[in-house]
């Protein structure tokens, strides 16, 4: 338990979010399945922890890539894929694109630690 603590600890994860505003039902399974293309390839990357998409009712439709490390989100976003997934954004109203750089996961060992904390 304390070194699988110490190993989420360390881990320096990079997420970059994406969230398009489309101004059709239609519009917005456009953007879906062109991102859900896009993130077969990301998946493939080295680094690339996991790739998901998914379409709101309201018709904004969200992209996330995780990342290992920087240096991963670095090299994707260097690449000519990243190129492509920047045309799709830039087609959408209002594009929102977010990098968090998360460098403390936590578990049940937080609830724990917390409640613990709080009997005092």
């Amino acid at each position: 338990m304390k070194m699988e603590r110490l190993l989420l600890r360390r881990r320096h994860m990079v997420r970059l979010t994406v969230a398009l505003h489309a101004p059709s039902t239609r519009r917005a399974h456009d953007l879906l399945e062109a991102l859900r293309f896009l993130g077969l390839s990301a998946r493939l990357e080295p680094g690339c922890l996991g790739c998901f998409s998914w379409a709101e009712p309201d018709s904004t439709v969200h992209y996330v890539e995780e990342w290992e490390t920087e240096a991963d989100i670095r090299q994707r976003v260097r690449s000519d894929r990243f190129t492509s997934l920047l045309g799709v954004v830039e087609s959408a109203q209002n594009p929102q694109v977010q990098f968090d750089f998360v460098t403390t996961t936590r578990g049940l060992d937080y609830v724990a630690e917390v409640r613990d904390g709080s009997q005092v």
